[in-house]
């Protein structure tokens, strides 16, 4: 009987529901308590004893993997970004790995620009201060006045784009790849360089994956880059932002604010210096957040598990 480690923490709340889909194909489960991820020496606790896995971002670093080949034959990843999971050691170990592309692109989408209006408009610290009897006009910005700077012009950087551009917002762009002319110019984005883009934009929206190239992108010398004024977005993975240097920017009034859904240590430690900020939105890494994404995300990473387990999972329920 296969085992599976079942870490994935957005389907370990409905588990219930997929028990009856893992007995009829056989499947005998390791659910582990989960907070938001496991770490490398979680992981090896389990080493040789699982032949698949569902997991969320656990840390499966080429240390995990060869200690769990050869009996590990796949890891079905919840979501789209796979950049705890050391690729190229997988692929040497013949570990398939398995994902959703697309999996979250118009939550996301969504939400930089819910945070985009949060700011302009100034509406929470309206609401904050009426709350508290401070009868006080907050001056805010129309949207088309601004200028947003999205790094990262991929499927959810594309999304972004559409949305302020439906605004009336002047859109730049910048990434490391050449990026359709023609979706450039339907939409209206000019790209450019990331420190004329940092220079120009009210609003910097991170939409890149994390990777060698994106690591500590925005730092001490890129942040000091951005207008007194501009508001930093980060909603793609925590690391791409040095995080005390974006403490220092934002104490320092470099910046104006910054709305982070991820950081680089998830859950964020409560005695951060970010959670006493009043320049700052915070999120639990949750801007994925949608029930109807979240389900076609759980029968995707099923199916990618059974295939990669060379069961047969075009009778699959759901989605």
């Amino acid at each position: 009987m296969p085992v599976v480690l079942f870490s994935a923490p957005y389907m370990i709340p409905f588990l219930d529901r997929f028990r009856p889909v893992f007995a009829r194909y056989g499947l005998e489960l390791i659910v582990p308590e989960v907070r938001e991820r496991l770490e490398e020496a979680d992981l090896l606790r389990y080493a040789g004893q699982f032949d698949g896995a569902i997991c969320g971002d656990d840390r499966y670093t080429a240390r995990v993997l060869e200690a769990c080949a050869p009996r590990l034959k796949v890891i079905s990843k919840w979501g789209t970004g796979v950049d705890s999971i050391d690729l190229q050691a997988a692929a040497r170990l013949g570990i398939r790995v398995g994902r959703t592309p697309n999996a979250f692109t118009l939550p996301v989408a969504d939400s930089v620009l819910g945070y985009l209006l949060a700011f302009a408009r100034r509406l929470p610290w309206m609401d904050r201060a009426v709350k508290s009897g401070d009868w006080r006009k907050i001056p805010g910005r129309a949207l088309h006045e601004c200028t947003l700077g999205i790094v990262g012009v991929g499927t959810i950087g594309k999304a972004v784009a559409r949305r302020a551009r439906a605004f009336g917002m002047t859109v730049l762009g910048n990434d490391i790849v050449e990026i359709d002319h023609v979706f450039l110019a339907e939409v209206g984005v000019q790209m450019t360089s990331l420190d004329d883009l940092l220079g120009r934009a009210d609003f910097v929206s991170l939409n890149c994956d994390l990777n060698p190239t994106s690591f500590h992108l925005m730092n001490a010398r890129t942040l000091s880059l951005m207008r007194p004024t501009a508001v930093l977005i980060n909603t793609a993975r925590g690391p791409i932002v040095d995080e005390p240097a974006l403490v220092a920017a934002l104490e320092s009034g470099t910046i104006a604010g910054a709305a982070l859904d991820v950081f680089e240590v998830e859950p964020l430690p409560p005695d951060s210096p970010l959670c006493r900020m009043d320049n700052v939105l915070l999120a639990p890494h949750n801007a994925n957040s949608s029930p109807a994404a979240w389900e076609r995300v759980h029968w995707n990473t099923i199916r990618n598990l059974l295939d990669g387990l060379g069961l047969p999972s075009d009778d699959l329920l759901g989605e």
